[in-house]
């Protein structure tokens, strides 16, 4: 068979591979990548042209690659949705870069981060001034998500009839996969006792808590296991 003919068969071959991988590793694939997400996209394409490309090595032994490999992604993302232990270990936790207006340095050393890149990540987000930032804070995907100052953002109905402009904290992860964060509440003063006593008047327990922060205006926000909805949507 001709060299050009085979090429373009394991080209088409190692396309539909990956296109049914992708499905199979789910939408989160496509958005913003995490470590585990990246070391996956990286050996998946490397294998991927292999396949297309590498005539010398056997196309069995590299399907069995994007097998294992494919396997194994999808396992670790199943074990990262139950366990947040496993989560933390394999993608890793937010970083604070900016706390109350104020820089935090050794965390920028820690992520090789320098000033000049957290400016120009800023006037990405429209904000000129480090001055009008409350927080800021590097996720896990890489991107800086951040938080303006009260006087610096726009005013919504709500801030109009709330009034006040007392000083706002971070929310604070409170309960994560039916798991009480023992660390996130002794750090900062929360109490276990009014946190089970508020389940308790709603006939709940830790377990039956799939999330609970207390947000960054001191109110807390629980989602439980069974939302009971008759009819959740979801669109395909």
């Amino acid at each position: 068979m001709d060299d050009r003919l085979i090429i373009f068969m394991r080209s088409i071959a190692a396309f539909l591979l990956l296109l049914v991988i992708a499905r199979i590793l789910g939408k989160q694939t496509l958005s913003n990548m995490n470590f585990h997400e990246f070391v996956t996209a990286v050996i998946m394409g490397a294998i991927a042209a292999n396949l297309a490309f590498n005539e010398k090595m056997e196309v069995t032994h590299l399907i069995i690659s994007l097998v294992v490999f494919t396997g194994t992604s999808y396992l670790l993302s199943k074990l990262n949705i139950k366990s947040r232990k496993m989560r933390l270990l394999a993608e890793g936790s937010p970083t604070v870069l900016i706390e109350g207006g104020k820089i935090l340095e050794k965390n920028l050393t820690k992520n090789k981060l320098t000033l000049d890149s957290l400016n120009q990540v800023l006037r990405q987000k429209g904000v000129f001034n480090i001055n009008e930032v409350e927080y800021a804070l590097l996720e896990v995907s890489g991107q800086v998500s951040v938080l303006k100052k009260k006087n610096h953002r726009n005013v919504t109905f709500q801030d109009i009839h709330k009034g006040g402009s007392g000083k706002e904290q971070m929310p604070i992860e409170l309960i994560m996969d039916g798991v009480l964060l023992n660390e996130n509440l002794t750090l900062n003063n929360v109490s276990e006792e009014l946190l089970l006593k508020q389940l308790k008047s709603n006939q709940k327990q830790i377990r039956d808590v799939f999330y609970a922060v207390k947000g960054s205006d001191g109110r807390l926000y629980i989602d439980y296991y069974d939302d009971k909805l008759k009819h959740p949507i979801d669109v395909e």
